[in-house]
């Protein structure tokens, strides 16, 4: 197949900030085009941006003969139901998408999920993955990220352009004074605290075990703490407030922990498998290598050992939030209706909006 053409932390700060503010996935979709009575056909889709100017196409699409790439109104690729290709890309543009165009049935929109800006290392749209029944999340909608307040002007006029509407700020009080976030210009900011001040996790741990036991304790907190469940339930309805869920951004400090289990409770009720819904979680620990490298590498090795808990995202970190879902509200279904307010009807309308295929 060929293509047819500073970081300073003070040691509660550092807890505060990563605990409470604190390869990847990349791949994307939505519909090009409206297929009235047709399923997408793409079981795996997924785009990859290069430093060296060229993206990576992979596809699986099962029953199908013919998949035709497209990007920017013109035919760059084309392949059977499986393949991969890579593509030059152009210079300057603010995302790079490509339409996947299958001789039968729906065609996908995709394109890298992580957002390039210089002043985050975390900021990935949340779209562009595959439920359970075939369904696929729309991409260029909602979006998650680290901390906002180092955006510069270029990336505060690329996410205008990108149509950012909403910014849903999970930190504490102390976080937002401490580094008031820049948001595009007509965007509304929207306070969603998960710990509303309480001064929880707060402290520094004085080993490792103590650190991760520190972090899998507060992802409980994420799902059962009352200032948490009013944090989660305003960000489900800001997503779907009626007038569609496009544009939303919904971050941390980190972009890893409030942030992380804010993007897993928002698939799971969208029906991506839970495997899934791991590894997104995970992903950070790949975006936020080179920041977390440089804290680990200032620090003597004692040190580094308690903090790197803190750094990272773990498995058993998200699988204590689903442990403390199943164990307070037996059930996600029941966490969404009681814990988050998420009702049928609802969860139909984030499904309306969010659901292709």
């Amino acid at each position: 197949m060929t293509p047819v053409t500073r970081v300073k932390y003070s040691s509660a700060a550092l807890a505060a900030a990563l605990l409470l503010g604190l390869a990847a996935p990349t791949a994307s979709a939505h519909p090009a085009a409206a297929h009235p009575g047709h399923r997408v056909p793409f079981t795996a889709a997924t785009v990859t941006d290069h430093a060296d100017g060229t993206s990576t196409i992979s596809w699986d699409a099962p029953g199908t003969h013919r998949v035709t790439v497209r990007s920017e109104g013109r035919t760059v690729a084309r392949g059977g139901a499986t393949g991969s290709v890579t593509v030059p890309t152009r210079a300057g543009a603010d995302r790079h998408w490509f339409d996947l165009v299958p001789d039968r049935g729906a065609p996908l929109r995709l394109a890298d999920r992580l957002i390039r800006l210089q002043g985050t290392a975390n900021f990935r749209d949340a779209g562009g993955y595959r439920t359970r029944d075939g369904q696929w999340v729309r991409m260029g909608e909602v979006y998650r990220s680290d901390a906002l307040d180092r955006l510069t002007d270029a990336d505060l006029a690329k996410l205008r352009r990108l149509g950012v509407r909403t910014v849903l700020d999970l930190r504490m009080q102390s976080e937002r004074a401490a580094a008031p976030d820049r948001v595009p210009a007509g965007a509304t900011h929207v306070v969603a605290d998960v710990l509303a001040g309480s001064g929880t996790f707060t402290s520094m741990p004085g080993t490792p075990a103590e650190a991760e036991a520190m972090m899998t304790e507060g992802n409980r907190f994420m799902v059962s703490g009352d200032t948490a469940k009013a944090a989660y339930a305003a960000v489900l309805d800001e997503i779907t407030d009626g007038a569609g869920a496009d544009g939303v951004v919904f971050h941390c400090t980190a972009g890893k922990d409030r942030t992380g289990w804010a993007e897993a409770a928002l698939l799971t009720a969208l029906g991506v498998p839970e495997e899934t819904v791991m590894a997104d979680y995970l992903a950070s620990n790949t975006y936020r290598a080179a920041a977390n490298e440089a804290v680990l590498s200032h620090l003597p090795p004692a040190q580094a050992a308690v903090y790197k808990p803190l750094l990272d995202v773990r498995p058993g970190y998200l699988n204590a939030s689903f442990d403390e879902v199943r164990e307070e509200f037996g059930s996600f279904r029941a966490y969404l209706r009681e814990g988050v307010a998420v009702d049928a009807h609802q969860l139909k309308a984030l499904k309306r909006d969010l659901l292709v295929g």
